[in-house]
């Protein structure tokens, strides 16, 4: 993934957050208060990085005329929770620090860091101030690993499995309990939380994760959007522009950037 070319008109700088290394994808002539995407990559916190990342940050960074933070958090098992977190956290900090306002930072990821911006959403809730928008694409979040759809989407799915988050979630877990609300965000108090899109494909096992995290943030007055697309399998985005379905998703990310953007810079 890493030999893959950037997007036509973008560049990647790389950085130094307090130790942890970020590689910021953006358009050449991006504008000055471009905004700000912190995207946490997948892969259930155990492989993967931001340069696996790179030409598919690329991408969202072209797709979105964004700066496409991709931080190269710690991983399990060497690392386990709250590492990879307190390592969003930092580079979300050090965005607000630059003199970027949180009215143009979005928190996003897939999989596992589509979980980890939920966190930090959460957590961010707690500490302030909190990101303008969420975006979690097929997202893990909940390493309780119950989902009836571990079963029912395991013939479907051949890129997620209940052995894999079985074997994943303690390895990032450590000590913690699996229902603490930053390790599996459905669980957490969403109260005041900023706009959400989340996307998930119909032929995922995390497919009702994405249900669950939908619902807690509706009951919460969260202005919480839910597309399931019919037949996708997980992190299809991935796949922009190759595939019809994965240009659809990002044109979609990136209109909900837009308008949820104008928003809040407007409030």
């Amino acid at each position: 993934m890493a030999q893959m070319p950037l997007a036509a008109g973008t560049e990647a700088i790389e950085h130094d957050v307090d130790g942890v290394f970020v590689i910021e994808c953006r358009p050449i002539d991006h504008a000055a208060d471009a905004p700000v995407i912190v995207y946490a990559h997948g892969g259930g916190f155990r492989i993967a990085s931001a340069l696996a990342y790179r030409a598919y940050g690329s991408h969202l960074a072209r797709a979105t005329g964004a700066r496409v933070m991709l931080v190269d958090y710690r991983l399990a098992p060497e690392h386990v929770f709250p590492a990879a977190l307190d390592d969003c956290v930092a580079v979300h900090r050090w965005v607000l620090v630059s003199g970027v306002p949180a009215s143009r930072i979005v928190a996003m990821g897939d999989s596992a860091g589509g979980g980890l911006a939920a966190s930090l959403v959460l957590h961010t809730l707690a500490e302030g101030p909190t990101p303008a928008a969420a975006i979690c694409c097929s997202p893990w979040v909940d390493l309780t690993v119950s989902a009836a759809t571990y079963d029912s989407r395991a013939e479907a799915d051949r890129l997620f499995s209940r052995t894999q988050a079985e074997e994943a979630a303690p390895a990032y877990l450590g000590t913690t309990m699996p229902d603490h609300p930053l390790v599996s965000p459905i669980f957490g108090d969403w109260r005041g939380a900023p706009p959400m899109l989340i996307q998930v494909g119909d032929a995922e096992v995390l497919l009702d994760d994405a249900h669950r995290l939908h619902e807690v943030a509706l009951a919460s007055d969260v202005d919480a959007t839910l597309h399931v697309y019919p037949e996708m399998p997980h992190i299809w985005q991935m796949s922009y522009p190759a595939f019809p379905e994965a240009v659809a998703a990002v044109e979609e990310i990136a209109e909900f950037i837009r308008t949820t953007l104008a928003t809040a810079d407007s409030e």
